[in-house]
């Protein structure tokens, strides 16, 4: 008897260690999503693409990111390069002067379709702040969900904004994205991934950009309207032209 009980005390013990060995923490899931998505070379590398008519380079420049958008305005050059310290626009080479509302503005729009075409990388970012909220179901697929919100400092202009992920149990990829923002009137979206495909190394996908019919549902429970049919397909985000290329590290 004594010995049955003690056999059955080890099976449990074990039984524990091996559930909180497998059991993940956000900041786990997040850094194998980032790994299997890109990875370091989401640092050594140049990145451009085309999205909307416009191209959008991310350099590197004594370890910073330097984001940039290349439009063609009539038969002008319209260059805007965002930056840490704030953006400057270029109109045929020469340097314009922009008020600091106009800057906020086009720089945030920059840094908006950077953020969203190298995801999941920046979820590592200093600013950001995780949150697991447990497991849901999309379409027969079991999914991690986590939150990401912004600390006030380094968070930017839109730092209140609130980013939900779903991440595939199984491959650790975010298949659906639901966020908050405040900006231009505020709202809120979900996004539906497709057309994965990997340049040189890094994973590139293309949205199905959803808006909600009811703007006052949490935005922690999109997947329920998704899944409900009740969510109003805005547009399809697609990049074009896309490249990868070592990039100049200095």
């Amino acid at each position: 008897m004594n010995k049955a009980i003690v056999l059955f005390c080890i099976s449990i013990i074990l039984a524990c260690g091996q559930k909180a060995k497998t059991e993940l923490s956000a900041q786990d899931i997040i850094n194998e999503s980032i790994k299997i998505s890109g990875g370091e070379g989401y640092q050594k590398n140049t990145f451009s693409f085309d999205f909307r008519g416009r191209s959008y380079v991310m350099e590197r420049k004594a370890g910073r990111k330097i984001l940039k958008r290349i439009s063609q305005i009539d038969s002008n050059t319209v260059l805007d390069v965002k930056q840490h310290n704030g953006l400057q626009r270029f109109v045929n080479d020469s340097l314009v002067h922009l008020p600091d509302s106009m800057a906020n503005k086009y720089g945030n729009s920059v840094n908006s379709v950077h953020y969203f075409a190298y995801l999941p990388y920046g979820l590592n970012d200093p600013a950001v702040n995780k949150k697991y909220l447990g497991r849901s179901r999309i379409k027969g697929k079991d999914y991690h969900e986590i939150q990401v919100t912004f600390d006030k400092e380094d968070g930017g202009d839109d730092y209140d904004d609130i980013y939900v992920y779903w991440f595939d149990v199984t491959t650790l990829k975010p298949d659906y994205i639901a966020y908050e923002f405040h900006v231009d009137g505020g709202g809120k979206r979900f996004r539906q991934a497709y057309n994965e495909r990997y340049v040189n190394g890094i994973r590139f996908v293309d949205y199905k950009n959803y808006k909600p019919i009811d703007q006052t549902i949490a935005v922690q429970k999109m997947d329920s309207l998704f899944m409900a049919g009740q969510l109003e397909l805005l547009s399809e985000i697609e990049l074009k032209n896309i490249t990868v290329l070592p990039g100049n590290y200095n």
